[in-house]
């Protein structure tokens, strides 16, 4: 197959690089590993009048955001998840509770994003083994590794406005419109590339894609490892690869044998099962563990679904009879749920964003300033989309 541009991966930032470039009347074929769009974007639909829930990406964050400018105008849904409670000490309480009783958890991010930014470990700055727990589940890492200066710089970065949002019939709705009417191949992984100034081959495990300009949106770890080898890549480039790390992440959605009574987050201030969302009248519970609680959230869904009684009262011993599992930490082709700023690799992304000869560019929200979720992958896509696009004179 010969393309002006392969754009490997259909992920966010890979279906909004093709977009711009097919737009602007390139050939472009978009190759993905995976038998679907959508990469880290997984949306579980249970059926029936059950709504759907996400297994990837959760939620939209701001009114502006430009997923806005992809789907229909009635697709944004305010999150209401009801009663916002957190399990600690062998007690679930609500959100205002812990919040009276004076510096909970959650505080402790406003105060490093308030600081002076150094590129120190957070850790630092924590008193509690609960403020540890919330920025693991908000950020995918041990305090130990996390930034306050990558944190602040995220957060300022981020600007698109008020309200967390849910798409009204799946956060899959957003590949799906943005593959619309390109060519895309799944279930082809790119196994290698070679490159000389303007020209690109894309082996995979059946033939080639030939073009003048590669988009690698794959998470640098995929190339770290050797999934996907780059000829020639710069010593700079191979160093930012091996330095960027995506945050370990499970995520699940459990069906219980019992309806719940009520709609309620809650936040596992203990570290067994990070963020647990029941909706009311729906058997059906979904449980998103990050940094440490997902791995042990892994290792006991190895020996059976477990209760839920700690977090969720009114499940008592139940064990759940289903259990829909997204396993990203161990996805070979996602490696994590995204990148967390590291301490000591904060010169990465940039670097990790560099083009190579104007001819193999780079997307993905590991190269995005932003908080790492879903409009730092659309950005980088237009962004590696217009680099392209000036290097081939259009």
């Amino acid at each position: 197959m010969r393309v002006d541009v392969v754009v490997v991966g259909a992920g966010v930032s890979g279906l909004t690089a093709a977009r711009r470039l097919s737009d602007a009347g390139l050939a472009v074929a978009v190759v993905e590993a995976r038998d679907r769009v959508g990469g880290r974007v997984r949306t579980h639909r249970p059926g029936g009048d059950e709504p759907a829930l996400e297994l990837g990406a959760q939620v939209v964050h701001g009114d502006r955001n430009p997923v806005w400018d992809v789907l229909e105008p009635d697709a944004a849904e305010p999150v209401s998840p009801g009663r916002a409670l957190v399990a600690t000490a062998g007690r679930v309480l609500p959100l205002g509770v812990l919040a009276r009783l004076g510096n909970p958890p959650w505080a402790v991010e406003q105060s490093l994003l308030d600081g002076q930014g150094e590129d120190v470990p957070a850790a630092g700055r924590l008193t509690r083994g609960d403020q540890a727990e919330w920025l693991r589940q908000n950020w995918a890492a041990d305090p130990e590794s996390l930034s306050t200066a990558g944190m602040a710089a995220g957060r300022r970065a981020d600007d698109v406005g008020e309200g967390r949002f849910a798409v009204r019939g799946g956060f899959d709705l957003l590949p799906g419109a943005l593959a619309r009417g390109l060519d895309v191949h799944c279930g082809s992984p790119v196994r290698s590339i070679t490159w000389a100034r303007g020209r690109v081959e894309a082996r995979l495990d059946e033939g080639a894609v030939m073009a003048a300009a590669a988009v690698v949106t794959v998470p640098p770890p995929v190339v770290a490892g050797g999934a996907l080898a780059i000829a020639d890549l710069p010593s700079r480039k191979r160093a930012a690869a091996e330095s960027l790390r995506l945050g370990d992440a499970w995520c699940a959605v459990l069906t219980l044998c019992r309806p719940a009574p009520e709609s309620a987050v809650v936040f596992d201030a203990e570290g067994g099962l990070g963020f647990v969302t029941s909706t009311a009248g729906s058997t059906r519970v979904l449980v998103v563990a990050k940094a440490g609680a997902a791995a042990r959230a892994r290792e006991a869904a190895r020996e059976g679904p477990p209760p839920l009684g700690r977090v969720l009262p009114w499940a008592g011993d139940a064990r759940p009879e289903h259990v829909e599992a997204a396993d990203w930490g161990a996805d070979a082709w996602a490696t994590g749920a995204f990148t967390y700023p590291r301490v000591g690799a904060l010169w990465a992304r940039a670097a990790w964003a560099e083009p190579v000869s104007e001819t193999v560019f780079f997307a993905g929200e590991a190269t995005a300033a932003g908080v790492p979720m879903v409009q730092a992958a659309m950005a980088s896509g237009r962004r590696a989309a217009g680099e392209v696009l000036e290097a081939v004179g259009r």
